[in-house]
Order: C-alpha cells, then sequence, then structure tokens
C-alpha cells in the first residue's frame, strides 16, 4: 500500500461524504486505503459510510476521543508506506493525492508534508506557523491582537512566501503527509503517533516538534492544493468549550517543550482573563 488516509471525523456527515467522494475520485497509477474513525457522531456518519464507501475501514467509537488518539487508533492499522492525517471538512482535487504523495517520494528529507489549502471562497488559508513561544500565546490569551494584529506577524509567517517550497516549523493538521521510513529512521519505531495528552489542538504542533527534535525537517509544498472548509465540527461545540479545548493544550504543549515557569504565567493569564469575563 502506498498511502493510507485517515479522517476523524465528528458529525460532519454531508462534508465526510464530500470528502470520500473526492478522494476517491483520485487520478493516478498508487494504491491508497481510508480509515475513518467516528468519535461518536451522532448524525448518521457511520451509517452513511458503510452504505457508500464500502471499502473504507471504519473505526466506531463510543465516545469522543479526541483527535490524537482517535488517530492512532488508524495509525496503528495502516499499512501505507505515506499516512496522510486528513480533516473530514477537507475536500482534495483530482490529482491532490498524486501530486501531494509524489512530491514526498522525490524530497525524502521531509518527513511531514503540507501543501496548498484554499477556504470555500478561494482565498489562501496561511497555515505556516513558527513554533508557539510564551509571548505571542500571551498575546492570543489577552486577546490583543484583536488591537494590535502585528503583534503575532513573526508567529503567523506573515511574510512566508506561499508559492515556494519550503522548510518550516509546523503546518496545519487539516493535510499532514507523514513519510513512515524517514520516520522510522529517524525514531527507530515502526509507527508515528500523536502525543494523546491533547484532545484537540496543539497535536500537530507538538508532532513537528518531536520531528524537529530528532533532526527531521517539515515542509510546506504548493506542488498540490485542497479545499479546506475549516472548522465544521468546532462550529457546533460552545465557545466556552472549544476555548477549555484550546487552553489545556496549550498548557500542556508549555509544560511539555518550555520552561515550567513559562506555562504557569500563561495558566495564571487564563485564570485571570476567566475571572474579567465572568
Amino acid at each position: 500500500m502506498d498511502l493510507s488516509v485517515i479522517i476523524v471525523s465528528w458529525n460532519v456527515k454531508e462534508k465526510l461524504k464530500h470528502n470520500l467522494e473526492a478522494l476517491y475520485n483520485s487520478e493516478g497509477d498508487f494504491k491508497f486505503e481510508v480509515f475513518v474513525v467516528d468519535n461518536n457522531s451522532e448524525d448518521g456518519s457511520v451509517e452513511m459510510v458503510q452504505e457508500n464507501f464500502p471499502n473504507v475501514q471504519i473505526i466506531r467509537n463510543l465516545d469522543n476521543l479526541g483527535f490524537a488518539k482517535a488517530n492512532n487508533q488508524a495509525i496503528k492499522l495502516a499499512t501505507g508506506d505515506f499516512i496522510l492525517l486528513l480533516n473530514p471538512d477537507m475536500q482534495v482535487n483530482q490529482s491532490t493525492l498524486l501530486k501531494s504523495w509524489d512530491w514526498a517520494k522525490q524530497n525524502k528529507q521531509a518527513t511531514v508534508t503540507g501543501i496548498k489549502l484554499f477556504n470555500e471562497d478561494g482565498s489562501l488559508v496561511k497555515q505556516v506557523r513558527r513554533f508557539p513561544k510564551l509571548f505571542d500565546q500571551l498575546m492570543i490569551v489577552l486577546k490583543l491582537p484583536h488591537l494590535f494584529p502585528q503583534l503575532l506577524n513573526e508567529y503567523l509567517c506573515n511574510n512566508f512566501d506561499y508559492t515556494q517550497a519550503s522548510k518550516v516549523d509546523s503546518i496545519r493538521g487539516a493535510f499532514f503527509l507523514i513519510n513512515l521510513e524517514n520516520y522510522k529512521k529517524l525514531s527507530g519505531l515502526d509507527k508515528p503517533s500523536l502525543d494523546e495528552r491533547y484532545f484537540i489542538w496543539f497535536e500537530e504542533v507538538d508532532f513537528c516538534r518531536q520531528v524537529h527534535k530528532l533532526g527531521g525537517e517539515v515542509w510546506y509544498t504548493p506542488v498540490a492544493e485542497c479545499l479546506d472548509y475549516v472548522g465544521q465540527s468546532f462550529k457546533q461545540v460552545k465557545k466556552n468549550k472549544t476555548q477549555k479545548y484550546f487552553s489545556d493544550s496549550m498548557l500542556a504543549y508549555f509544560r511539555k517543550w518550555e520552561n515550567p515557569i513559562e506555562a504557569k504565567v500563561l495558566a495564571v493569564a487564563w485564570k485571570a482573563v476567566g475571572l474579567i469575563v465572568r
């Protein structure tokens, strides 16, 4: 198997259907398999997949296990030389899989590859990020970039040229292509895994950070494109709950990768903001 596509889905049946239709309309002489890990959807997603896409391998969870843990379930079963983590609200075009897979094969320095993503209105999804630092994350917690957006220029890589392939710190987990041979050489492990301390958010940043620590590289390439509907599952979650997911993941990241004092500063900032809002 050349490529294993893994989709973690939660209550986005129609977007998932369009995603799978597009995948199976892909062109190219290569073999791929598709896994859908359903995190206890209540909209008939599993039944839709079973009825319309008999070749898809389904993992049906009785609870919402989050992004990292659900992906790891399918990664353990994947047989492809490359693994693509693909959000359910994505839509490839006919050449996306072939072009991205071929680029990753030819550029063996890339342990992780991301491609050009577009919003529904045709605008570019600016996905390349530097690794989080205390200053930029503190600004986000305090919501100061709403008034002074330039505070995040460095973190958001606002000068990044999306027309050129380039080595980067991290890319969006919506289309996240992993070279298993490369990863095994770096880590000594047959299969990668996402850190399950993150329920959602920061898990792809964490994985990219781990790749860099091992001496690997993360690359962005414009050679292939994909439509990204961005955040369809999260639109169904109450804002205070999504903020809790985000804050918990941010703190988990800083506790793992940065000075413990920085995590404490962020924790105090989150608490202060919460008191002000209440």
